[in-house]
């Protein structure tokens, strides 16, 4: 079973807190593996291998507009969260029995991989079809003619003692100028887009942060063989 809470909006370092507290809890087997759906205000983290020549804005215009920035542990180069994206922390122990596995526990490129499916299938219940592209980690749109793929979702990820955190950024409704701030994920010469901008108008389900938040976890569950389960809160999560 997987264990599925949805925090709303909450701060960059409040979501970080959070996630650390379901981590240990996860290492000592006092819960089950756990996926944390959230909002970030306006913020850039920077992975293990970001280049801070990759954050385009100055200093001085990030902060006047209240926008932090965070040194974090995740795989990954700079990559922007705000609102109207969805972020998915999956908390998981990779030596639990999980579809394709072939050792003592899943390995870190195949999770990704698994990541990556769920949300292209749950680009395609809102009518976008999407792809991954070889040596460019994350999920993009189709590629036809002359039009190159854009990157609607961004994952990156972390795994410490068999259990993961991090995880992914899916652009629902992000105001895509804001990733003017940066070059996302040091690539250049490939836009981002969103759910919203990619759908058809009036398509039914609406890309909105809550049928998107449906969508995923909804694939997650099949992707990863498990049922998933929503808690109402951190506080009733069994064993936390």
């Amino acid at each position: 079973m997987i264990q599925l809470l949805q925090l709303g909006r909450v701060s960059y370092a409040d979501g970080l807190a959070i996630q650390q507290q379901v981590i240990e809890a996860r290492k000592q087997q006092r819960i089950g593996d756990t996926l944390l759906l959230l909002e970030h205000p306006p913020v850039i983290t920077l992975g293990r291998n970001a280049h801070r020549s990759n954050i385009v804005a100055s200093d001085e215009f990030l902060a006047a507009r209240g926008v932090e920035l965070h040194e974090i542990n995740r795989g990954g180069d700079v990559t922007y969260h705000g609102p109207g994206q969805l972020i998915g922390y999956p908390i998981f122990d990779l030596r639990g029995e999980w579809p394709g596995k072939k050792g003592p526990h899943l390995g870190a490129v195949d999770y990704v991989r698994m990541l990556e499916a769920a949300l292209i299938r749950a680009c395609s219940d809102f009518g976008v079809l999407t792809e991954r592209v070889c040596g460019r980690t994350g999920v993009w749109t189709q590629a036809g003619g002359s039009i190159a793929e854009k990157k609607i979702a961004a994952i990156g990820v972390h795994v410490s003692q068999g259990v993961t955190s991090h995880g992914f950024a899916l652009n629902v409704t992000a105001d895509l100028r804001e990733f003017d701030w940066i070059i996302p994920c040091g690539i250049t010469d490939r836009q981002v887009t969103s759910l919203e901008l990619e759908a058809d108008a009036g398509r039914e389900p609406a890309p909105t942060l809550e049928n998107a938040a449906h969508a995923v976890a909804r694939h997650m569950g099949r992707v990863f063989g498990r049922q998933v389960l929503q808690v109402e809160s951190l506080e009733q999560l069994p064993g936390l």
